[in-house]
């Protein structure tokens, strides 16, 4: 799935990069060629940020190569999704306009339609799961869409949505599966390659592939007509991640959807014409787990002071947990922001757990005076800080002369966890560290 273009020991002279240029011009890929994301970027520069570039020393580190990352959690709307919306709104005749449009989305899809309709002064009605999160239903409606909630999983709102196209004859704005779509997400592939000359890896996250197939198709023909090669990783939520075994079988594949806290790119089957293009352009696809994503999501707070959602972090997630090796200047891509505060707190909290830095722990106690106080010392000796305690006589598996206590310890990672741990033990306690 490499670019087939020469490489040499050394410069090629001018008549060789020449060469390189014209072979590179006559490669061809599946979906939009070059010229359809070069008037799709100068299409939705009309209302699409360009999002900035930063430098992050601290993946660099991990990684062994400089690590940028590319803040589209900082695009309007909060996510990449705009793009694409805009530009396949934007390529509808003057009819179909007048008909209106509709689409189903439980999030950015449904806010990148919303602000794409509105800057282009067409009526959009979205449907959306009748459990969506408040932040995305207000931004949505604050965009001046019609809001329809309805069902209560993603698949009865997309047959409410399509019933909806049948009976007023509004046009779907699909979320991925759609040339004008993927053309719209791939001006990003062209902006970081504008942004980041010298970049050799992107790193793209991937849901339906609308994203990942428009990014690396994109980027591979700007750098094949430049006479280099690029190399591109997806990167998928491991509880739902069907272009693995969809690739692996060569054709796209149906899998369970475990729930996930990355639910941006929860899809059970690839897109149609984007399984096409990510199998011909995307050199790799890896996996991470919830754990990784809630670390990546703390280390992106901790470290780059950006809010991410759990989708969009999943790039940063791969360079954590050790899916994606070095190889040379790498951009991951923040693909969006948008996240409800209450699920920040917990993934916070969960994000903690998973670096150690957040102890839980259940400890037996004998049932009398001054034993609460005695673990309250040990772990202040520890300089650990004790914030929730459960002091609790009930319990099947209790003494009546027992107690249990239950406590969430906050720490500086797990080699201070581990000393907290050794000190109770020392001082003849039993802790058990639970979730």
């Amino acid at each position: 799935m490499t670019m087939p273009v020469d490489h040499r020991d050394g410069p090629a002279s001018a008549d060789e990069q020449h060469e390189q240029r014209a072979d590179a011009s006559e490669l061809r890929f599946p979906g939009p060629d070059l010229s359809a994301f070069e008037a799709a970027a100068a299409n939705v520069a009309a209302v699409a940020r360009r999002t900035p570039m930063e430098t992050s020393r601290f993946l660099a580190t991990r990684l062994g190569v400089p690590v940028h990352l590319k803040c589209e959690n900082l695009q309007r709307t909060g996510s990449y999704k705009l793009r694409g919306a805009y530009h396949r709104i934007s390529q509808l005749s003057a009819e179909e306009q007048a008909r209106g449009v509709v689409a189903a989305s439980a999030g950015n899809h449904a806010q990148g339609v919303a602000y794409a309709a509105r800057e282009l002064g067409i009526r959009a009605t979205i449907f959306m799961p009748v459990g969506v999160a408040l932040p995305k239903l207000e931004a949505t409606r604050a965009y001046g869409a019609d809001v329809v909630l309805e069902g209560g999983e993603i698949a009865e709102t997309l047959a409410a949505a399509s019933a909806f196209a049948e009976e007023t004859g509004a046009v779907v704005i699909p979320p991925y599966d759609h040339p004008d779509v993927i053309a719209g997400q791939g001006t990003l592939g062209l902006e970081i390659l504008e942004q980041a000359p010298d970049v050799e890896t992107i790193i793209v996250p991937i849901g339906g592939g609308g994203l990942a197939s428009g990014i690396a198709s994109a980027a591979k023909q700007r750098a094949a007509q430049l006479g280099r090669t690029l190399r591109v990783v997806g990167v998928q939520a491991r509880n739902a991640a069907p272009y693995v075994p969809s690739l692996a079988a060569g054709t796209p594949t149906s899998v369970p959807v475990v729930p996930t806290i990355a639910d941006g790119i929860a899809v059970y089957r690839p897109g149609t014409l984007n399984f096409d293009i990510i199998r011909e352009t995307v050199d790799e696809v890896v996996t991470v787990s919830d754990d990784d994503i809630a670390r990546a999501l703390l280390v992106l707070l901790e470290r780059a002071k950006l809010v991410v959602e759990p989708a969009g972090a999943v790039s940063v997630a791969a360079i954590l947990s050790g899916q994606v090796t070095g190889s040379g200047p790498t951009v991951a891509l923040l693909s969006g922001g948008n996240i409800d505060p209450l699920l920040m707190q917990r993934v916070v909290a969960h994000g903690l757990a998973a670096s150690g830095r957040y102890l839980t722990l259940t400890i037996g106690l004998p049932d009398r005076p001054g034993q609460l106080a005695r673990i309250s010392e040990l772990i202040a000796e520890a300089n650990a800080n004790v914030v929730e305690v459960l002091h609790t006589r009930h319990g099947s598996d209790l003494m009546i002369t027992e107690v249990a206590l239950k406590m969430s310890v906050e720490t500086r990672g797990p080699d201070h966890s581990a000393h907290v741990l050794r000190i109770l033990r020392d001082a003849g306690y039993d802790p058990v560290v639970g979730e």
